[in-house]
Formats: C-alpha cells, sequence, structure tokens
C-alpha cells in the first residue's frame, strides 16, 4: 500500500508540472493574440482600398489585358499556398488547414490540373516531406508574427512561378488555403482563388455607390503593373496575420483544455492517494486490534 501511494504522489507531481507548463503556453497565446488581432486590424483598411482600386480599374476597362487577369489554360500545374504553422500545442489547427488543402488538391487532379503545393510553416512543410511529396517552395520561422517582407518574398515567388510557361516550372492558377480569425473560440480555414482575379458582371443596387472612374497615365496596364503584385502580397499579408491570429487562439483554446484535464487528473490521483492512505489506515488499526485481542486472549488463558 505505501508503495501505491508513492507512485500516486509521483503521478500527481509529473501532472502539476505539466499543467504549470500549459497554462504558462495558454497565458501567452492569450497575450498574442491581443497584438495579433491589431495587426489583422491595421492590415484590413489597406487590403480593402487596394480590393477597391483593382474592382474599379478592372470594372471600367473591361477587355483590359494583362497576364495576371488572363487564364492560363495550356499551363496544367497549379499552385496551393498552404499556410500552416512552426510550432505545434494548437490542437486541429494544422490539421483542418491541410485536411482543406488535401481536398483542394484531389478536385484540382480531377479537373486534369497538377496542383503543387506552396507550404508556409514548420508543420506543413514537415507533413509533406514526411510523405515524400513535391513542393514548389516553402517558408518557416515566422507564422505566429508575420511581416510584410515575409509575405512579400512570397507573393513575388509566386507571381514569378505564375508569368513563367508550364514548360519553366510555372504554375496556370493560384490558390490559398488559411484559416480565418472569426473570434476567440471561432476558426474557419478558407480556400481562395488569388490569381489570376475572376471577373464578374453584376448591376449596381438601386442606392449603392458604383466603382470611381480613374483616369491613368500612361496607360491602365501599366498602372495594373504596378497595383497587381501589391495586391497579391498585401492579400498574402492579411491571410498570414489572419492565420497568426487564428494560431494563438487555437493555441490558448487548447492549452485551456490540456490545463483543464490536467486539474481534473489531479483530482483523479489525490482521490485514489486518499482512499489508499485511508485503507492503510485502516488495515493498521485493524492489526494493531487484532494483535490486543490476541494478547487479550493470551493473558486471560
Amino acid at each position: 500500500m505505501p508503495a501505491q501511494i508513492r507512485q500516486l504522489r509521483q503521478q500527481i507531481r509529473s501532472v502539476k508540472s505539466t499543467a504549470k507548463i500549459t497554462r504558462a503556453q495558454e497565458m501567452i497565446a492569450t497575450s498574442r493574440i491581443v497584438k495579433a488581432q491589431a495587426a489583422v486590424a491595421a492590415s484590413k483598411p489597406y487590403a480593402d482600398q487596394i480590393v477597391s482600386a483593382l474592382t474599379a480599374l478592372v470594372s471600367h476597362n473591361v477587355g483590359i489585358d494583362h497576364p495576371l487577369l488572363n487564364e492560363q489554360p495550356e499551363d496544367a500545374r497549379t499552385a496551393v499556398l498552404i499556410i500552416t504553422s512552426d510550432r505545434g500545442f494548437a490542437g486541429g489547427y494544422n490539421a483542418n488547414v491541410i485536411r482543406e488543402a488535401e481536398s483542394l488538391i484531389a478536385k484540382l487532379r480531377a479537373e486534369g490540373k497538377r496542383p503543387v503545393p506552396y507550404v508556409v510553416g514548420n508543420k506543413g512543410v514537415t507533413w509533406y516531406r514526411f510523405r515524400d511529396r513535391e513542393m514548389g517552395a516553402q517558408w518557416t520561422g515566422f507564422s505566429d508574427r508575420p511581416t510584410f517582407p515575409d509575405a512579400e518574398a512570397v507573393g513575388r515567388r509566386l507571381a514569378a512561378d505564375f508569368l513563367k510557361t508550364d514548360a519553366e516550372g510555372g504554375v496556370g492558377e493560384i490558390h490559398v488555403v488559411y484559416t480565418e480569425f472569426v473570434s476567440m473560440l471561432t476558426q474557419a480555414t478558407q480556400v481562395r482563388r488569388l490569381i489570376p482575379l475572376e471577373i464578374e458582371e453584376t448591376t449596381v443596387a438601386d442606392g449603392a455607390a458604383a466603382p470611381p472612374a480613374y483616369e491613368f497615365e500612361p496607360t491602365a496596364g501599366d498602372v495594373l503593373d504596378l497595383l497587381l503584385p501589391n495586391y497579391i502580397e498585401s492579400r498574402i499579408f492579411h491571410m498570414m496575420l489572419q492565420s497568426a491570429a487564428s494560431e494563438h487562439a487555437a493555441r490558448r483554446r487548447a492549452m485551456k483544455s490540456a490545463t483543464d484535464n490536467a486539474n481534473e487528473l489531479i483530482g483523479v490521483y489525490t482521490r485514489q492517494m486518499n482512499q489508499a492512505r485511508q485503507a492503510a489506515i485502516t488495515q493498521e488499526i485493524s492489526e494493531i486490534v487484532g494483535g490486543a485481542d490476541a494478547l487479550a486472549d493470551s493473558g486471560g488463558e
């Protein structure tokens, strides 16, 4: 019985140590979520404005010819940018992203295309490398704190590959799989086609403002040459910031769950230890009483 009590005490100490670690991770993730949310909010106005400017430009210049706007059916290779995390302890965050990415890859293959993953984050890189899967490019080391130069490097590589031919290793489409931060409790995995841009003809509703008409000097095509790379980089940067905020929220939720489970396990072990101690005490008392009765009986004889 004492051996069982010692073992339970050791298990309690071990679980308490784990609970301290998970609690610390939870507090760190909580503090970083605030900064990540602020970064998302700061990047949103620019991302929205550049989308509006691009929409207005294309709307008033129907039939404009630009490589980043044109479909490339001759290029079977398709880029799939997958944004995962560098670190674990984030629950199902990475699993959800990779599952959506694999679903998209299967869909593209069914359409006769050859999807190629472009992976951000060590977890995604490790997943594809372990399965010996081809990757167009990989970036690690900044998933929880992305900066614009990081997004710029990713965007430039994707744009450069899009402008290449299939024979040169280029791609005909660029899709992005990332996680959108909805709230502290909800993060939704999203799939977006980044380029070529999908142009839809719509009518302006009554009372709604039509896109403004701009005058360009020298030409709208020259403006697009400058605007589209910035559009790609800003969109990728905004998606990375959304993913970073989602990663911190997922890690906080996972660590809180782990801490709660550890505290519950400590309670179970404590009850078991108290029961074992009580059983040991009861057994000792029974042995003492039995010994006393035996002595009394022998003395009476």
